[in-house]
């Protein structure tokens, strides 16, 4: 595993906290600030959406923050500039999430070359079919880069086929359906988990509709960790570039919970 990944599940006992936000939401500087301002406030990973104009896998909330990205001239190359921009005062290991489309027009090669050099730990591809991974995860770990497996409540042969060539960590998705908060999560994700630690010691982190501490600390539980996106995003979308002391309050009430298990 690469090694500041494997530094985010790197004890028996701790439990990660993983964010999201959207690349260039409200503005490239923001996105900085803010990345800067989770780590502070206790995340052990950030993920980087580079937006894209067709995210299938998004609810309302990410949708919108793409729209105003994008609006705002968010580019691939710009969020690869977000990163070199961190990489000046922070090594937290950080993903990126997108879309096949972008990195397939990106050139795999020289997306993952600009990956390796800015220190670009792991990518997650909702739309990248387990089947078709393999033209994007050779460039990939030809520069240690993870391609992070996501795993949905489907049968069981099928989560351990995917989890049995996972690298980095499993993104565990929560429930079926796209990303956003949801009052209650009902899907049996400990059985999950066991079907996959019955063929790997990959961690595993449980995102999608997760909100508040009480969920977060639930999901860890049962997991190595938990993942947050909407609910960081709807903050931003609420305060803009006034955002930061929200987003810190948030993430550590969330870090706190994690940690509490």
């Amino acid at each position: 595993m690469n090694n500041k990944l494997s530094k985010v599940f790197d004890t028996p006992n701790k439990k990660a906290f993983i964010a999201f936000l959207t690349a260039g939401d409200p503005n490239a500087d923001c996105t900085v600030e803010y990345i800067l301002e989770m780590e502070r406030a206790g995340a052990d990973l950030i993920e980087i959406g580079i937006p894209f104009s067709d995210p299938t896998a998004e609810g309302v909330v990410i949708q919108d923050a793409n729209i105003r990205s994008l609006k705002n001239g968010m580019t691939t190359d710009g969020a690869f500039e977000i990163v070199r921009r961190v990489r000046e005062k922070s090594q937290i290991p950080l993903a990126f999430m997108t879309y096949a489309n972008p990195v397939f027009h990106y050139g795999y090669d020289r997306f993952f070359d600009r990956c390796k050099e800015l220190g670009v730990d792991a990518i997650i591809i909702p739309d990248l079919p387990f089947e078709e991974k393999l033209e994007m995860e050779e460039p990939a770990n030809a520069r240690d880069v993870a391609l992070i497996s996501m795993i949905a409540p489907t049968s069981e042969s099928r989560i351990r086929e995917i989890a049995s060539e996972a690298k980095g960590f499993i993104y565990v998705v929560s429930s079926m359906g796209v990303t956003g908060v949801r009052s209650e999560i009902k899907t049996d994700l400990g059985a999950i988990v066991e079907s996959i630690r019955k063929v790997t010691d990959v961690p595993c982190a449980i995102g999608f509709g997760i909100s508040t501490p009480e969920q977060a600390k639930a999901m860890a539980a049962v997991s190595d960790g938990a993942i947050v996106g909407s609910a960081i995003v709807k903050i931003i979308a609420q305060y803009g570039d006034k955002a930061a002391p929200e987003i810190y309050k948030y993430v550590k009430s969330m870090k706190d919970a994690v940690a509490e298990i």
